[in-house]
């Protein structure tokens, strides 16, 4: 398909690039919770869909991720041939590189594929810095 071919959200996605917005309390240690519940991404050894949730979870420091940014990055993912845990790693690598958070966590929670549910976690914090406790069971992630 040639860019003239394009639909419009065909080529924001195409054109997508994650952006940072300041932090309106910098001062503050406070987590942001956001999940993703439509990503897809293709196995690299079969070319079958693979679908997940990807919670992310961060505190962040001077800057914190724009929401459509995000959305539209996630949605780059649909085309791409990537086993689960270069997904999520990547993922929390280009947050880590977008944001410098003070801690940051990105879980991707698998479709069950071949009678295997799969959940890959990875974590990123400053050196010294202790991450929040976990929400308490029962509230929304």
């Amino acid at each position: 398909m040639s860019d003239d071919t394009l639909r419009y959200g065909e080529r924001q996605i195409l054109e997508a690039r994650l952006e940072a917005v300041p932090n309106p309390a910098p001062e503050r240690d406070y987590r942001i919770d956001l999940t993703c519940p439509e990503f897809t991404c293709l196995c690299p050894r079969s070319g079958f869909p693979d679908f997940a949730t990807i919670h992310i979870a961060y505190v962040p420091d001077r800057t914190i991720v724009e929401l459509k940014s995000l959305k539209l990055y996630i949605n780059r993912f649909r085309n791409e041939y990537l086993f689960h845990e270069a997904a999520i790693n990547r993922i929390l690598d280009d947050l880590v590189a977008l944001l410098d958070p003070r801690w940051i966590e990105v879980v991707g929670d698998f479709n069950v594929r071949g009678n295997i549910h799969t959940v890959i976690t990875a974590r990123h914090s400053r050196p010294g810095y202790v991450p929040p406790p976990p929400p308490p069971p029962g509230t929304t992630r």
